[in-house]
This record gives structure tokens, C-alpha cells and sequence, in this order.
């Protein structure tokens, strides 16, 4: 059991973070405020990779810092970033989805090749991972991490083409699975994103003062903001953006497919001010809450959202039935590790480090708790008796998101299926077991609506939604293999 308990395991973790520029001074330092803004992708560690033109002795070199923790921590000293100097830079914010959290699996990974050196950061996850794993250790690849983005590299390597972008585009076609990349060498910046576009990846620009421009690859558009970039557009699915001396350029080495984003990073993953895919976040999750008033209207004094999350499709939620909306959870943003031995009991006061109830918001009123997920309902248990404990004659709580009753593999960190309550639980019995007087969640029709859609094609759906209907886009090649072994795994993929 661990004693942090910023670490919330009720909730779906976020995927990676990646942040990539080309042609600006201090290329280092604002690749540290790309990865800051993108903090919330990732939080285990980070790293960050320049490449220095002309080191001062007539040499060009890379350099790397890589450290666990978050990027202000891992990258607060000048004299690290004094260390990393160049014109161009790629980074990283991991949460480990593959591979245990250790420092040589920290990102961006690096390697020498025969055209020199080049630096990967991998967002996603590949469901051939494994299997391509065990052929490149037979052909006599030694791999230094246990991370699945290893394997571009080693791919890379064995390449027989003489370009960097055509060994790439040799390697990405031996892939499975979702995945952005950004990866640095002497000559380009390179963006790449799956076929299905399942993880985001935008493209920006710095303007030149009466020279070029700098470039930015980020996985979402508030990573520009904060370098003071403009949105240019979407890396679109399938696509490799080669960015150098002479411009962007593009190459699409795939055919053309039906696009499947990850529905999950308008409920929960992208930070509220992103724009993905061309949806504002921010307005998608009221939108979300508002029809998940319509869906499940009923009568109470308050709105109540569950922070930070919850607070757009609450707002939504609010507008769309007229109810007030209150502020009646307060989160502490100051939560680290417990200063004390973590008992029992200290475990199950933890909810109360990071969540506190505002008594008099919700003093003897039916109260609609709005939250974007249950996992595992071991935090929404917790908040409905904070809830009850402040006051609440009801307490309703009400879910911007369907049930999750599928793990994911595409580079979301979820149980697996037997821990999820909804794989396990109708949702009669969940409310019984988090202690709620009712419990309704969004319908994925719903949902679809929210989001532009007249609603989900059975056939061929708008988004990735596998956490919802168990329909998984991509093969889960590796998942197959082992349940041929395995039969108790071929549950997940059902």
C-alpha cells in the first residue's frame, strides 16, 4: 500500500505528456514550461532531451536530464538547466503504463545510431509490444529499460533504409497499438500519430523576428500557451510531421482509416483550456454535463461537483436544470506524502487530506454530486459519506462519463477488469455500495451528443470508447497471445 496519497487509484491515470521545439533559443528551458503545463499527463517523472548545433568546440552534442518526481522538482535548478543548452529540445512527462517506475525508463529515450543520434518520447501504448520484444531479443537486441518505447528504438536500429524518417515509417509499420511520438536528431524534429489517431498531437508556431520560425509538437494545445506559441492544427491520424531547416513537411505513410480519438480526454485526461480535435474541452465537459441533466434529472437544492474534474459538467449540469451551483468539496492542492506513518486509519482519512466538505453549502440539502468516473468506488464511497457527515438530507450523485467496465490498453492506466465496480455491478448495486440515494451516469449516446455526434454508429463510432463498450479498435495482439496460454486473461478483451 502506498503511503502518497495524492495518488488516487479510483481514478483512470493519465497517459504520458510530450512536448517537442525546434529553432528557438533556451530550447531546454521552454521545453521545461511545455512539460509544466503538461504536468497533468504525467507525474511520476520527466525528462528532457536538446541537441546543441554548435557546442562551442566545433562539435554538435545531445544532451539529457532525466529525474523522477515533477518537472518543477526534477528541473528547478539553473545549473540543470544551464546543462542543456541547444536550439532544439523534446520532452517528457511519464505515468508509467508499461515498465516499473525506474529511471531508465524515464523519457526521452536516447541512442546512437549510424546517422547519429536521436531521442524518442512515446505517448500511448503498443499492443504488439511484447511479442515484438522477444523477436529483437532473439535477433541480438539488448534492450536497457522495460518499457514498450524501447522498441522504436531498437527498430529503428535494424532498419535497412538510409533515412531517419523512412527507418521510422519501417518501424511504425511493425507496430501495434495507440501512440504519439516526438523524436529529435541532428537534422529534424519528427511528430507522429497511430493511424486512428486514438492519442493527441498538435502542431504550433512561434513567429520569427524577421527570421524563421520555432516550432512546437505538443500533446495538447495549453502546452502552447505558456511558450507563447500559435495554434497551426491537429497532427492529423497517421501522419508524420518532419519539421527542419526547410519548413514542415508531411508524409503519410498509412491508408487512410476512420479516425477513433480517445473519448476519455474530453471527460477527464486534457486540461480544461486545451482545444482537441477541434473541441474546446472546457465547453465539451458542459456540454457533457448538461446533457447528463437531461438524461437524469431530479429534484435537490444543490450541485455539488467533485474537484477538480468534476466542476465543468457540473456547471453544465447546473445551467441545464437551474439548480444552484456550490462550491461544497474543497480540494487541498498541497497534498504530497503523509508526514506520518500511514495506519489503517490514517489511510482512510486520506480522502480528507485531499478533500474537505464545505458544511455550510450543503447543511440539510439534497445534494447532486457531479464527478466524471468511477473506477473502482472507493472514492466515491468516501465523498458520499463527507457529503452525508457535512449535513445532506440526500445525497445523488450523477456521472459525466458511462459506466467503465473495460480496461484500457492503449495507454491508460486502469485495473483490470475484475477490479472495475461497473464490470462487476449494475448500476442499482453501485449506488448501494458507494452509499448513494441514486446513481446515473451519461448514456454513450449522450455522451456522443455532447460531443457533436448525432450519436455512436454501432459500426463505426466516432471515438476510441473500448472503457465503455468493451469494442477495442486496435488489435491487443499481445493480449491474444497470452490468453491462448491463459484463458482466465480472455475476459479482458471481451
Amino acid at each position: 500500500m502506498s503511503d502518497d496519497l495524492f495518488h488516487d487509484d479510483d481514478k483512470p491515470h493519465d497517459e504520458c505528456g510530450v512536448f517537442g521545439i525546434w529553432n528557438t533559443q533556451d530550447a531546454g528551458a521552454m521545453t521545461a514550461l511545455g512539460l509544466h503545463a503538461l504536468q497533468h499527463r504525467g507525474q511520476e517523472s520527466t525528462g528532457i532531451v536538446t541537441y546543441n548545433r554548435d557546442a562551442g568546440d566545433g562539435e554538435s552534442r545531445f544532451h539529457s536530464h532525466k529525474g523522477m518526481g515533477l518537472v518543477g522538482d526534477v528541473f528547478g535548478d539553473a545549473r540543470i538547466m544551464a546543462g542543456l543548452p541547444g536550439r532544439a529540445a523534446v520532452g517528457h512527462n511519464r505515468y508509467a503504463t508499461t515498465g516499473a517506475t525506474l529511471l531508465r525508463n524515464v523519457q526521452p529515450l536516447y541512442a546512437e545510431f549510424e546517422f547519429g543520434g536521436l531521442a524518442v518520447a512515446h505517448n500511448g501504448n503498443l499492443t504488439n509490444a511484447r511479442s515484438l520484444r522477444r523477436t529483437l531479443v532473439r535477433r541480438g537486441c539488448i534492450f536497457q529499460s522495460t518499457t514498450d518505447s524501447e522498441v522504436f528504438i531498437h527498430l529503428i536500429a535494424i532498419s535497412l533504409y538510409s533515412t531517419v524518417s523512412d527507418r521510422l515509417i519501417d518501424a511504425l509499420k511493425q507496430v501495434v497499438g495507440a501512440y504519439s511520438l516526438v523524436a529529435l536528431s541532428q537534422e529534424a524534429m519528427l511528430g507522429v500519430r497511430d493511424p486512428l489517431g486514438v492519442r493527441p498531437l498538435i502542431l504550433g508556431r512561434i513567429p520569427g523576428d524577421g527570421g524563421a520560425p520555432a516550432w512546437v509538437l505538443a500533446s495538447e494545445s495549453c502546452a502552447l500557451d505558456i511558450v507563447g506559441a500559435e495554434f497551426v492544427r491537429d497532427v492529423e491520424p497517421g501522419e508524420i510531421v518532419i519539421i527542419n531547416a526547410d519548413g514542415v513537411r508531411s508524409l503519410k505513410p498509412f491508408a487512410p482509416t476512420r479516425s477513433r480519438f480517445c473519448v476519455f480526454e474530453y471527460i477527464y485526461f486534457a486540461r480544461p483550456d486545451s482545444v482537441l480535435d477541434g473541441h474546446a474541452v472546457y465547453d465539451a465537459r458542459k456540454r457533457i454535463g448538461a446533457e447528463l441533466a437531461r438524461e437524469s434529472a431530479i429534484d435537490a437544492d444543490v450541485i455539488v461537483p467533485v474537484p477538480d474534474s468534476g466542476v465543468p459538467s457540473a456547471m453544465g449540469y447546473a445551467a441545464q436544470s437551474g439548480i444552484p451551483f456550490e462550491l461544497g468539496i474543497i480540494r487541498n492542492h498541497y497534498v504530497g506524502r503523509t508526514f506520518i506513518e500511514p495506519t489503517e486509519q490514517i489511510r482512510n482519512l486520506g480522502v480528507k487530506l485531499k478533500h474537505s466538505a464545505n458544511r455550510p453549502a450543503m447543511n440539510g440539502k439534497r445534494v447532486i454530486l457531479v464527478d466524471d468516473s468511477i473506477v473502482r468506488g472507493t472514492t466515491s464511497r468516501k465523498i458520499v459519506e463527507m457529503v452525508r457527515a457535512a449535513g445532506a438530507t440526500e445525497v445523488h450523485m450523477r456521472i459525466s462519463s458511462p459506466p467503465t467496465t473495460h480496461s484500457c490498453f492503449y495507454g491508460i492506466d486502469t485495473p483490470e477488469r475484475g477490479k472495475l465496480l461497473a464490470a462487476r455491478h449494475d448500476v442499482r448495486e453501485m449506488a448501494e455500495l458507494i452509499g448513494a440515494d441514486s446513481l446515473a451516469f451519461i448514456s454513450i449516446d449522450g455522451l456522443y451528443r455532447a460531443l457533436g455526434q448525432p450519436g455512436r454508429a454501432p459500426e463505426q463510432p466516432h471515438f476510441c470508447d473500448a472503457c465503455f463498450t468493451g469494442q477495442y479498435p486496435i488489435d491487443l495482439a499481445d493480449l491474444n497471445v497470452d490468453s491462448r496460454a491463459r484463458p482466465d486473461l480472455c475476459a479482458e478483451a471481451v
